[in-house]
Protein backbone atom coordinates (compact mmCIF):
# COMPACT_ATOMS: atom_id res chain seq x y z
CA UNK A 1 0.00 0.00 0.00
CA UNK A 2 1.40 3.39 -0.95
CA UNK A 3 1.43 6.23 1.52
CA UNK A 4 -1.14 8.09 -0.60
CA UNK A 5 -3.76 5.36 -0.24
CA UNK A 6 -4.63 6.43 3.30
CA UNK A 7 -5.42 10.11 3.30
CA UNK A 8 -7.80 11.26 5.98
CA UNK A 9 -10.71 10.06 8.13
CA UNK A 10 -14.12 11.33 7.09
CA UNK A 11 -14.37 13.29 10.37
CA UNK A 12 -11.51 15.63 11.21
CA UNK A 13 -10.71 17.84 14.16
CA UNK A 14 -9.81 21.52 14.07
CA UNK A 15 -7.71 22.52 11.06
CA UNK A 16 -6.06 19.74 9.09
CA UNK A 17 -5.35 17.38 12.01
CA UNK A 18 -6.65 13.88 11.25
CA UNK A 19 -8.57 12.12 14.02
CA UNK A 20 -9.43 8.40 14.19
CA UNK A 21 -12.40 7.17 16.22
CA UNK A 22 -12.79 10.66 17.68
CA UNK A 23 -9.71 10.13 19.84
CA UNK A 24 -6.43 9.39 18.04
CA UNK A 25 -4.68 12.26 16.24
CA UNK A 26 -2.64 10.94 13.30
CA UNK A 27 0.83 12.47 13.03
CA UNK A 28 3.82 11.79 10.81
CA UNK A 29 4.23 8.75 8.57
CA UNK A 30 6.58 6.16 10.15
CA UNK A 31 6.68 3.27 7.70
CA UNK A 32 4.70 0.59 5.87
CA UNK A 33 4.70 -3.13 5.26
CA UNK A 34 2.67 -5.76 3.46
CA UNK A 35 -0.26 -5.45 5.88
CA UNK A 36 -0.41 -1.86 7.08
CA UNK A 37 0.81 1.72 7.13
CA UNK A 38 2.15 3.03 10.45
CA UNK A 39 1.86 6.57 11.78
CA UNK A 40 3.01 8.29 14.93
CA UNK A 41 -0.04 9.56 16.78
CA UNK A 42 -1.42 11.05 19.98
CA UNK A 43 -4.14 9.71 22.27
CA UNK A 44 -6.00 12.98 22.82
CA UNK A 45 -7.81 11.64 25.91
CA UNK A 46 -4.72 10.46 27.79
CA UNK A 47 -2.21 12.80 26.16
CA UNK A 48 0.26 10.02 25.38
CA UNK A 49 2.19 9.25 22.23
CA UNK A 50 1.10 6.11 20.36
CA UNK A 51 1.76 4.24 17.12
CA UNK A 52 -1.28 3.83 14.83
CA UNK A 53 -1.26 0.95 12.35
CA UNK A 54 -3.92 1.28 9.60
CA UNK A 55 -4.52 -2.02 7.80
CA UNK A 56 -4.47 -2.46 4.02
CA UNK A 57 -7.52 -1.47 2.02
CA UNK A 58 -7.43 -4.97 0.42
CA UNK A 59 -8.37 -6.46 3.79
CA UNK A 60 -11.12 -3.96 4.59
CA UNK A 61 -13.79 -5.66 2.47
CA UNK A 62 -13.38 -8.97 4.31
CA UNK A 63 -15.91 -8.96 7.17
CA UNK A 64 -14.41 -12.17 8.56
CA UNK A 65 -10.99 -10.49 8.75
CA UNK A 66 -12.39 -7.39 10.54
CA UNK A 67 -14.13 -9.58 13.10
CA UNK A 68 -11.07 -11.79 13.64
CA UNK A 69 -8.83 -8.70 13.76
CA UNK A 70 -10.87 -7.18 16.61
CA UNK A 71 -10.86 -10.46 18.57
CA UNK A 72 -7.09 -10.91 18.24
CA UNK A 73 -6.40 -7.27 19.13
CA UNK A 74 -8.50 -7.66 22.29
CA UNK A 75 -6.51 -10.77 23.23
CA UNK A 76 -3.21 -9.00 22.58
CA UNK A 77 -4.28 -5.96 24.64
CA UNK A 78 -4.34 -8.15 27.77
CA UNK A 79 -0.60 -8.74 27.48
CA UNK A 80 1.55 -6.37 29.55
CA UNK A 81 5.23 -7.31 29.59
CA UNK A 82 8.46 -5.34 29.07
CA UNK A 83 9.37 -7.48 26.04
CA UNK A 84 6.01 -7.00 24.28
CA UNK A 85 4.83 -3.88 22.44
CA UNK A 86 1.58 -3.01 24.23
CA UNK A 87 -1.73 -2.88 22.32
CA UNK A 88 -3.97 -0.12 23.66
CA UNK A 89 -6.98 -0.12 21.33
CA UNK A 90 -8.36 -1.35 18.01
CA UNK A 91 -11.32 -0.51 15.80
CA UNK A 92 -12.22 0.74 12.34
CA UNK A 93 -13.09 4.11 10.85
CA UNK A 94 -14.02 5.67 7.52
CA UNK A 95 -10.73 6.67 5.88
CA UNK A 96 -10.25 8.34 2.51
CA UNK A 97 -8.31 6.06 0.12
CA UNK A 98 -7.35 6.28 -3.56
CA UNK A 99 -10.60 4.41 -4.33
CA UNK A 100 -12.78 6.59 -2.12
CA UNK A 101 -13.83 6.34 1.56
CA UNK A 102 -13.43 2.89 3.09
CA UNK A 103 -13.91 1.53 6.61
CA UNK A 104 -10.38 0.37 7.45
CA UNK A 105 -9.36 -1.53 10.59
CA UNK A 106 -6.68 0.10 12.74
CA UNK A 107 -4.75 -0.81 15.86
CA UNK A 108 -3.27 1.58 18.45
CA UNK A 109 -0.01 0.46 20.04
CA UNK A 110 2.73 1.64 22.35
CA UNK A 111 5.10 3.95 20.45
CA UNK A 112 8.65 2.57 20.65
CA UNK A 113 11.61 4.91 20.11
CA UNK A 114 14.08 2.78 18.23
CA UNK A 115 14.48 0.63 15.13
CA UNK A 116 13.39 -2.84 14.06
CA UNK A 117 15.81 -5.75 13.81
CA UNK A 118 15.58 -5.86 10.00
CA UNK A 119 16.81 -2.24 9.78
CA UNK A 120 19.51 -2.96 12.37
CA UNK A 121 20.73 -5.94 10.30
CA UNK A 122 20.93 -3.72 7.22
CA UNK A 123 23.34 -1.43 9.09
CA UNK A 124 25.74 -4.30 9.85
CA UNK A 125 25.99 -7.81 11.28
CA UNK A 126 25.33 -8.18 15.01
CA UNK A 127 27.98 -9.87 17.12
CA UNK A 128 27.25 -13.43 18.31
CA UNK A 129 26.82 -12.11 21.85
CA UNK A 130 24.34 -9.44 20.77
CA UNK A 131 22.46 -11.91 18.51
CA UNK A 132 22.06 -14.30 21.45
CA UNK A 133 20.91 -11.46 23.72
CA UNK A 134 18.24 -10.33 21.23
CA UNK A 135 16.91 -13.87 20.67
CA UNK A 136 16.98 -14.49 24.44
CA UNK A 137 14.62 -11.51 24.90
CA UNK A 138 12.38 -12.68 22.03
CA UNK A 139 12.08 -16.08 23.73
CA UNK A 140 11.17 -14.35 27.00
CA UNK A 141 8.35 -12.54 25.17
CA UNK A 142 7.19 -15.82 23.60
CA UNK A 143 7.29 -17.63 26.93
CA UNK A 144 4.97 -14.96 28.32
CA UNK A 145 2.61 -14.95 25.30
CA UNK A 146 2.45 -18.76 25.09
CA UNK A 147 1.63 -18.90 28.78
CA UNK A 148 -1.25 -16.52 28.01
CA UNK A 149 -2.38 -18.84 25.19
CA UNK A 150 -1.31 -16.53 22.33
CA UNK A 151 0.82 -17.82 19.43
CA UNK A 152 2.47 -15.07 17.36
CA UNK A 153 2.70 -16.97 14.01
CA UNK A 154 4.86 -14.32 12.28
CA UNK A 155 8.18 -14.08 14.15
CA UNK A 156 10.71 -12.31 11.90
CA UNK A 157 13.21 -9.42 12.24
CA UNK A 158 10.72 -6.82 11.01
CA UNK A 159 8.50 -7.58 14.03
CA UNK A 160 11.30 -7.19 16.59
CA UNK A 161 11.90 -3.64 17.88
CA UNK A 162 15.14 -2.54 19.57
CA UNK A 163 14.80 0.61 21.70
CA UNK A 164 17.51 3.26 21.99
CA UNK A 165 18.50 1.76 25.35
CA UNK A 166 18.91 -1.69 23.75
CA UNK A 167 15.66 -3.19 25.08
CA UNK A 168 14.02 -5.81 22.83
CA UNK A 169 10.26 -5.71 22.18
CA UNK A 170 8.14 -8.05 20.02
CA UNK A 171 5.15 -6.57 18.19
CA UNK A 172 2.14 -7.60 16.06
CA UNK A 173 0.83 -10.41 18.28
CA UNK A 174 -2.47 -11.69 16.90
CA UNK A 175 -2.40 -9.92 13.54
CA UNK A 176 -0.89 -12.94 11.79
CA UNK A 177 -3.68 -15.18 13.07
CA UNK A 178 -6.33 -12.75 11.83
CA UNK A 179 -4.69 -12.79 8.39
CA UNK A 180 -3.97 -16.52 8.14
CA UNK A 181 -7.46 -17.48 9.34
CA UNK A 182 -8.95 -15.46 6.48
CA UNK A 183 -6.39 -16.29 3.73
CA UNK A 184 -7.08 -19.43 1.78
CA UNK A 185 -3.67 -20.10 0.21
CA UNK A 186 -0.01 -20.03 1.08
CA UNK A 187 0.61 -17.46 -1.65
CA UNK A 188 -2.05 -15.08 -0.27
CA UNK A 189 -0.80 -15.41 3.29
CA UNK A 190 2.85 -14.80 2.41
CA UNK A 191 1.90 -11.87 0.21
CA UNK A 192 0.40 -10.22 3.29
CA UNK A 193 2.74 -11.43 6.02
CA UNK A 194 5.85 -10.73 3.96
CA UNK A 195 8.16 -13.73 3.50
CA UNK A 196 7.97 -17.49 3.74
CA UNK A 197 11.61 -17.58 4.89
CA UNK A 198 10.48 -17.87 8.52
CA UNK A 199 7.56 -20.30 7.99
CA UNK A 200 7.57 -23.56 9.94
CA UNK A 201 7.02 -26.87 8.10
CA UNK A 202 3.57 -27.16 9.66
CA UNK A 203 2.62 -23.68 8.36
CA UNK A 204 3.89 -24.64 4.90
CA UNK A 205 1.72 -27.79 4.93
CA UNK A 206 -1.37 -25.96 6.22
CA UNK A 207 -1.47 -27.94 9.46
CA UNK A 208 -2.55 -26.72 12.90
CA UNK A 209 -0.32 -24.16 14.59
CA UNK A 210 0.96 -24.16 18.17
CA UNK A 211 3.68 -22.54 20.29
CA UNK A 212 6.40 -24.68 18.69
CA UNK A 213 5.71 -22.92 15.38
CA UNK A 214 7.02 -19.66 16.90
CA UNK A 215 10.10 -21.48 18.17
CA UNK A 216 10.95 -22.74 14.66
CA UNK A 217 10.65 -19.19 13.27
CA UNK A 218 12.85 -17.94 16.11
CA UNK A 219 15.49 -20.56 15.20
CA UNK A 220 15.37 -19.32 11.59
CA UNK A 221 15.89 -15.76 12.83
CA UNK A 222 18.81 -16.84 15.06
CA UNK A 223 20.35 -18.61 12.03
CA UNK A 224 20.08 -15.37 10.06
CA UNK A 225 21.58 -13.23 12.83
CA UNK A 226 24.57 -15.60 13.14
CA UNK A 227 25.24 -16.11 9.42
CA UNK A 228 23.77 -13.07 7.67
CA UNK A 229 21.20 -15.10 5.71
CA UNK A 230 18.18 -17.35 6.27
CA UNK A 231 18.62 -21.14 5.84
CA UNK A 232 16.33 -21.43 2.81
CA UNK A 233 15.79 -19.17 -0.20
CA UNK A 234 13.79 -19.65 -3.40
CA UNK A 235 12.15 -17.83 -6.32
CA UNK A 236 8.64 -18.21 -4.89
CA UNK A 237 7.00 -18.63 -1.50
CA UNK A 238 5.99 -22.19 -2.43
CA UNK A 239 9.60 -23.04 -3.35
CA UNK A 240 10.82 -21.84 0.04
CA UNK A 241 7.98 -23.71 1.79
CA UNK A 242 9.03 -26.94 0.04
CA UNK A 243 12.55 -26.50 1.39
CA UNK A 244 11.26 -25.98 4.94
CA UNK A 245 9.35 -29.26 4.60
CA UNK A 246 11.93 -31.38 2.76
CA UNK A 247 15.50 -30.09 2.97
CA UNK A 248 17.94 -30.17 5.86
CA UNK A 249 19.53 -26.78 6.60
CA UNK A 250 23.28 -26.39 6.42
CA UNK A 251 24.86 -25.90 9.86
CA UNK A 252 25.39 -22.16 10.51
CA UNK A 253 29.15 -22.76 10.89
CA UNK A 254 29.35 -23.84 7.22
CA UNK A 255 28.29 -20.32 6.25
CA UNK A 256 30.04 -18.49 9.06
CA UNK A 257 33.07 -20.34 10.50
CA UNK A 258 33.05 -18.23 13.67
CA UNK A 259 29.75 -19.83 14.79
CA UNK A 260 30.54 -22.25 17.62
CA UNK A 261 29.54 -25.96 17.66
CA UNK A 262 27.35 -25.18 20.69
CA UNK A 263 25.31 -22.60 18.73
CA UNK A 264 25.21 -24.96 15.70
CA UNK A 265 23.58 -27.56 17.96
CA UNK A 266 20.95 -25.16 19.31
CA UNK A 267 20.01 -23.74 15.88
CA UNK A 268 19.71 -27.12 14.15
CA UNK A 269 17.71 -28.55 17.05
CA UNK A 270 15.30 -25.60 16.77
CA UNK A 271 14.94 -26.25 13.00
CA UNK A 272 13.72 -29.86 13.35
CA UNK A 273 10.99 -30.62 10.79
CA UNK A 274 8.95 -32.62 13.29
CA UNK A 275 7.69 -30.24 15.95
CA UNK A 276 7.87 -33.04 18.54
CA UNK A 277 11.63 -33.20 18.01
CA UNK A 278 12.43 -29.51 18.37
CA UNK A 279 12.25 -27.31 21.48
CA UNK A 280 8.92 -27.80 23.25
CA UNK A 281 8.85 -24.46 25.07
CA UNK A 282 10.41 -21.02 24.85
CA UNK A 283 12.05 -21.48 28.25
CA UNK A 284 13.72 -24.74 27.09
CA UNK A 285 15.03 -22.95 23.97
CA UNK A 286 16.26 -19.99 26.04
CA UNK A 287 18.13 -22.16 28.57
CA UNK A 288 19.88 -24.08 25.77
CA UNK A 289 20.80 -20.81 24.04
CA UNK A 290 22.26 -19.38 27.24
CA UNK A 291 24.38 -22.49 27.77
CA UNK A 292 25.63 -22.33 24.17
CA UNK A 293 26.40 -18.61 24.45
CA UNK A 294 28.54 -19.38 27.50
CA UNK A 295 30.47 -22.05 25.57
CA UNK A 296 28.78 -25.09 27.15
CA UNK A 297 27.23 -27.79 24.95
CA UNK A 298 23.50 -27.98 25.85
CA UNK A 299 22.11 -31.41 26.73
CA UNK A 300 19.55 -31.98 23.99
CA UNK A 301 17.95 -35.22 22.85
CA UNK A 302 19.51 -36.84 19.78
CA UNK A 303 17.16 -36.27 16.82
CA UNK A 304 16.34 -39.42 14.85
CA UNK A 305 15.33 -39.29 11.19
CA UNK A 306 12.13 -41.36 11.14
CA UNK A 307 11.46 -43.53 8.09
CA UNK A 308 8.17 -44.57 6.52
CA UNK A 309 7.67 -47.65 4.31
CA UNK A 310 6.10 -47.05 0.91
CA UNK A 311 4.52 -49.72 -1.29
CA UNK A 312 7.23 -51.60 -3.14
CA UNK A 313 9.51 -51.63 -0.10
CA UNK A 314 10.87 -48.08 -0.60
CA UNK A 315 11.91 -46.35 2.65
CA UNK A 316 11.75 -42.56 2.73
CA UNK A 317 12.45 -40.02 5.44
CA UNK A 318 9.63 -38.42 7.36
CA UNK A 319 10.39 -35.05 5.75
CA UNK A 320 10.32 -36.59 2.22
CA UNK A 321 6.97 -38.17 3.06
CA UNK A 322 5.64 -34.78 4.12
CA UNK A 323 6.89 -33.28 0.84
CA UNK A 324 5.10 -35.95 -1.19
CA UNK A 325 1.92 -35.32 0.75
CA UNK A 326 2.27 -31.59 0.17
CA UNK A 327 2.72 -32.00 -3.57
CA UNK A 328 0.23 -34.88 -4.08
CA UNK A 329 -2.44 -33.40 -1.82
CA UNK A 330 -3.25 -36.74 -0.23
CA UNK A 331 -2.22 -39.41 2.24
CA UNK A 332 0.37 -42.09 1.47
CA UNK A 333 -0.05 -45.81 1.93
CA UNK A 334 2.30 -47.24 4.51
CA UNK A 335 1.73 -50.94 3.57
CA UNK A 336 1.73 -52.91 0.38
CA UNK A 337 -1.23 -55.15 1.34
CA UNK A 338 -4.00 -55.21 3.98
CA UNK A 339 -3.44 -57.18 7.23
CA UNK A 340 -4.68 -60.76 7.29
CA UNK A 341 -7.92 -61.68 9.04
CA UNK A 342 -6.38 -63.10 12.21
CA UNK A 343 -4.63 -59.75 12.81
CA UNK A 344 -8.00 -57.99 12.69
CA UNK A 345 -9.50 -60.60 14.97
CA UNK A 346 -6.72 -60.08 17.54
CA UNK A 347 -7.19 -56.30 17.42
CA UNK A 348 -10.97 -56.59 17.91
CA UNK A 349 -10.53 -59.04 20.81
CA UNK A 350 -8.07 -56.78 22.62
CA UNK A 351 -10.36 -53.80 22.01
CA UNK A 352 -13.31 -55.66 23.53
CA UNK A 353 -11.28 -56.61 26.63
CA UNK A 354 -10.13 -53.01 27.12
CA UNK A 355 -13.71 -51.71 26.73
CA UNK A 356 -14.99 -54.24 29.32
CA UNK A 357 -12.29 -53.24 31.84
CA UNK A 358 -12.99 -49.53 31.36
CA UNK A 359 -16.75 -50.13 31.77
CA UNK A 360 -16.14 -52.04 35.02
CA UNK A 361 -13.84 -49.34 36.41
CA UNK A 362 -16.30 -46.55 35.61
CA UNK A 363 -19.59 -48.15 36.60
CA UNK A 364 -19.02 -51.25 38.74
CA UNK A 365 -15.78 -50.78 40.68
CA UNK A 366 -16.25 -50.14 44.42
CA UNK A 367 -16.27 -46.43 45.23
CA UNK A 368 -13.36 -46.73 47.64
CA UNK A 369 -11.08 -47.68 44.76
CA UNK A 370 -11.86 -44.44 42.92
CA UNK A 371 -9.23 -41.72 43.53
CA UNK A 372 -10.28 -38.49 45.22
CA UNK A 373 -10.13 -35.83 42.49
CA UNK A 374 -11.05 -32.82 44.64
CA UNK A 375 -8.46 -30.04 44.95
CA UNK A 376 -8.48 -27.09 47.36
CA UNK A 377 -7.09 -23.85 45.92
CA UNK A 378 -4.08 -22.82 48.05
CA UNK A 379 -3.28 -19.27 49.23
CA UNK A 380 -1.05 -17.81 46.49
CA UNK A 381 -1.32 -14.02 46.94
CA UNK A 382 2.10 -12.28 46.78
CA UNK A 383 3.83 -15.55 45.84
CA UNK A 384 6.28 -15.50 42.86
CA UNK A 385 4.24 -16.49 39.81
CA UNK A 386 6.54 -19.35 38.73
CA UNK A 387 6.27 -20.96 42.18
CA UNK A 388 2.50 -20.46 42.25
CA UNK A 389 2.00 -22.00 38.79
CA UNK A 390 4.16 -24.99 39.75
CA UNK A 391 1.99 -25.61 42.84
CA UNK A 392 -1.20 -25.50 40.76
CA UNK A 393 0.25 -27.93 38.21
CA UNK A 394 1.13 -30.30 41.04
CA UNK A 395 -2.57 -30.15 41.99
CA UNK A 396 -3.42 -31.08 38.35
CA UNK A 397 -5.28 -27.82 37.76
CA UNK A 398 -5.27 -26.06 34.39
CA UNK A 399 -3.82 -22.56 34.82
CA UNK A 400 -4.66 -19.41 32.89
CA UNK A 401 -2.22 -16.56 33.59
CA UNK A 402 -3.44 -12.96 33.19
CA UNK A 403 -1.13 -9.95 33.66
CA UNK A 404 -2.35 -6.83 35.51
CA UNK A 405 -0.73 -3.71 36.87
CA UNK A 406 -0.71 -3.36 40.67
CA UNK A 407 0.42 -0.62 43.03
CA UNK A 408 0.73 -3.00 45.98
CA UNK A 409 1.96 -6.37 44.63
CA UNK A 410 5.52 -6.66 43.28
CA UNK A 411 6.16 -7.47 39.63
CA UNK A 412 5.79 -11.18 38.70
CA UNK A 413 3.98 -11.97 41.99
CA UNK A 414 0.39 -13.20 42.29
CA UNK A 415 -2.31 -10.57 42.86
CA UNK A 416 -5.26 -12.98 43.22
CA UNK A 417 -6.84 -16.15 41.84
CA UNK A 418 -10.26 -16.97 40.46
CA UNK A 419 -11.68 -19.02 42.18
CA UNK A 420 -10.06 -17.66 45.33
CA UNK A 421 -8.08 -19.58 47.97
CA UNK A 422 -10.09 -22.23 49.83
CA UNK A 423 -12.34 -23.05 46.86
CA UNK A 424 -12.65 -26.74 46.01
CA UNK A 425 -12.05 -27.78 42.39
CA UNK A 426 -11.72 -31.07 40.54
CA UNK A 427 -8.48 -32.23 38.88
CA UNK A 428 -8.37 -30.74 35.39
CA UNK A 429 -10.48 -27.68 36.28
CA UNK A 430 -9.24 -24.25 35.19
CA UNK A 431 -8.05 -21.55 37.56
CA UNK A 432 -7.15 -18.00 36.53
CA UNK A 433 -4.04 -16.52 38.15
CA UNK A 434 -3.70 -12.72 38.05
CA UNK A 435 0.00 -11.80 37.98
CA UNK A 436 1.36 -8.33 38.75
CA UNK A 437 3.44 -6.36 36.26
CA UNK A 438 4.08 -3.72 38.94
CA UNK A 439 2.44 -0.27 38.96
CA UNK A 440 1.48 1.37 35.65
CA UNK A 441 3.99 4.08 36.48
CA UNK A 442 6.72 3.95 39.10
CA UNK A 443 9.38 6.23 40.54
CA UNK A 444 12.98 5.19 39.96
CA UNK A 445 14.11 4.05 43.45
CA UNK A 446 16.99 5.63 45.38
CA UNK A 447 20.38 3.92 45.11
CA UNK A 448 21.03 3.81 48.86
CA UNK A 449 24.47 2.09 48.56
CA UNK A 450 22.75 -1.01 47.16
CA UNK A 451 24.49 -3.82 45.30
CA UNK A 452 23.61 -4.35 41.64
CA UNK A 453 21.72 -7.53 42.56
CA UNK A 454 19.61 -5.82 45.26
CA UNK A 455 18.86 -2.80 43.07
CA UNK A 456 17.97 -5.03 40.12
CA UNK A 457 15.46 -6.90 42.31
CA UNK A 458 14.01 -3.61 43.57
CA UNK A 459 13.37 -2.16 40.10
CA UNK A 460 12.02 -5.45 38.73
CA UNK A 461 9.54 -5.59 41.64
CA UNK A 462 8.29 -2.19 40.39
CA UNK A 463 7.73 -3.55 36.87
CA UNK A 464 10.82 -1.78 35.48
CA UNK A 465 13.62 -3.48 33.55
CA UNK A 466 17.40 -3.36 33.62
CA UNK A 467 18.97 -1.53 30.69
CA UNK A 468 22.67 -1.15 29.98
CA UNK A 469 24.94 -1.91 32.97
CA UNK A 470 28.40 -0.32 32.82
CA UNK A 471 31.29 -0.42 35.28
CA UNK A 472 33.43 2.41 36.66
CA UNK A 473 36.53 2.44 38.85
CA UNK A 474 35.88 3.92 42.27
CA UNK A 475 38.26 4.20 45.24
CA UNK A 476 35.65 3.82 48.00
CA UNK A 477 32.63 1.80 46.83
CA UNK A 478 32.86 -2.00 46.92
CA UNK A 479 32.71 -4.03 43.71
CA UNK A 480 29.16 -4.39 42.36
CA UNK A 481 27.77 -1.41 44.30
CA UNK A 482 25.51 0.92 42.28
CA UNK A 483 27.12 4.33 41.73
CA UNK A 484 24.46 6.04 39.58
CA UNK A 485 21.35 5.31 37.51
CA UNK A 486 19.54 6.87 34.56
CA UNK A 487 16.83 8.17 34.69
CA UNK A 488 17.66 9.82 38.02
CA UNK A 489 16.14 8.41 41.26
CA UNK A 490 12.70 9.89 41.88
CA UNK A 491 11.85 10.18 38.17
CA UNK A 492 8.38 8.77 37.39
CA UNK A 493 8.47 6.40 34.40
CA UNK A 494 6.15 3.99 32.59
CA UNK A 495 6.06 0.28 33.47
CA UNK A 496 8.68 -1.64 31.49
CA UNK A 497 11.12 1.30 31.21
CA UNK A 498 14.77 0.22 31.11
CA UNK A 499 16.97 1.65 33.89
CA UNK A 500 20.65 2.06 33.05
CA UNK A 501 23.12 1.43 35.90
CA UNK A 502 26.74 2.35 36.58
CA UNK A 503 28.29 0.00 39.16
CA UNK A 504 31.64 -0.08 40.89
CA UNK A 505 34.26 -2.28 39.22
CA UNK A 506 36.07 -2.86 42.52
CA UNK A 507 39.14 -1.24 41.01
CA UNK A 508 40.82 2.14 41.42
CA UNK A 509 42.79 4.23 38.94
CA UNK A 510 46.37 4.65 40.20
CA UNK A 511 47.96 7.77 38.64
CA UNK A 512 51.58 7.91 37.40
CA UNK A 513 53.42 10.02 40.01
CA UNK A 514 57.02 9.40 38.88
CA UNK A 515 58.99 12.72 38.90
CA UNK A 516 56.34 14.32 41.12
CA UNK A 517 57.56 15.88 44.43
CA UNK A 518 56.83 13.75 47.49
CA UNK A 519 54.05 16.01 48.82
CA UNK A 520 52.30 16.20 45.43
CA UNK A 521 52.51 12.41 45.04
CA UNK A 522 51.01 11.93 48.51
CA UNK A 523 48.07 14.18 47.70
CA UNK A 524 47.43 12.20 44.48
CA UNK A 525 47.48 8.66 45.91
CA UNK A 526 46.62 8.74 49.61
CA UNK A 527 42.92 9.47 48.98
CA UNK A 528 42.58 6.31 46.87
CA UNK A 529 42.46 3.84 49.76
CA UNK A 530 45.72 2.15 48.74
CA UNK A 531 48.33 0.71 51.10
CA UNK A 532 51.12 3.19 50.28
CA UNK A 533 54.75 2.78 51.43
CA UNK A 534 57.59 5.21 50.76
CA UNK A 535 61.01 3.60 50.25
CA UNK A 536 64.24 5.69 50.37
CA UNK A 537 66.88 4.91 47.76
CA UNK A 538 70.41 5.81 49.11
CA UNK A 539 72.20 5.09 45.84
CA UNK A 540 71.15 8.41 44.27
CA UNK A 541 71.72 11.97 45.56
CA UNK A 542 69.00 13.84 47.42
CA UNK A 543 66.96 16.27 45.28
CA UNK A 544 64.87 19.11 46.66
CA UNK A 545 61.24 18.05 47.18
CA UNK A 546 62.21 14.37 47.13
CA UNK A 547 60.67 13.56 43.72
CA UNK A 548 59.43 10.00 43.15
CA UNK A 549 61.82 7.95 41.01
CA UNK A 550 59.89 4.65 40.83
CA UNK A 551 56.40 3.26 41.59
CA UNK A 552 55.26 -0.38 41.75
CA UNK A 553 51.81 -0.22 40.10
CA UNK A 554 49.90 2.18 37.82
CA UNK A 555 46.50 2.25 36.04
CA UNK A 556 43.38 0.25 36.98
CA UNK A 557 44.18 -1.83 40.08
CA UNK A 558 42.19 -3.65 42.75
CA UNK A 559 41.04 -1.52 45.68
CA UNK A 560 43.40 -1.47 48.70
CA UNK A 561 46.34 -2.67 46.55
CA UNK A 562 49.88 -2.18 47.86
CA UNK A 563 51.68 0.77 46.23
CA UNK A 564 55.42 1.29 46.79
CA UNK A 565 56.97 4.67 45.93
CA UNK A 566 60.75 5.17 45.84
CA UNK A 567 62.61 8.48 46.27
CA UNK A 568 66.28 9.46 46.42
CA UNK A 569 67.60 9.82 49.98
CA UNK A 570 71.35 10.37 49.19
Amino acid sequence: MTTEEVNMPETTDVGEQRILAGRYAIGEFVGQGGMATVYRGTDTKLGRQVAIKVMKADLAGDAQFRSRFRQEAQSASRMAHPTVVRVFDAGDDLIQTAEGPKRLPFIVMEYVEGTNLRQLEAEGRLSQTEACRVVDSVLTALEYSHRAGIVHRDIKPANIMITKSGQVKVMDFGIARAVSDTSSTLQETTAILGTAAYFSPEQAKGESIDARTDLYSTAVMLYELLTGDVPFRGDTAVAVAYQHVSERPKPPSEREPEVTPELDRVVLYGLAKDRAKRFQSASEFREALREAAEGRMPKLAVQQQDTVLFSGGEEVSESDLALRQLSDGGATRTQSRPPVMWTWAAILTIGAVIAAVVFWLVTLAPQEFMPDSSREVPELVDMPSAEALDRLRELELTTISVEQTSDTIANDHVISTLPEAGSVLTAGDSITVYVSTGPETAKVPAIGRMSEEDYREKIEDLGLTVGIVSKRDDPTEAAGRVLSVSPEPGTEVQSGTGIEMVVSSGNVQVPDVVAQPMQVAKSMVESLGLNVTYTPEPSCPTVEGYPIIEQSIVGSQAQRSALSLKYCSG
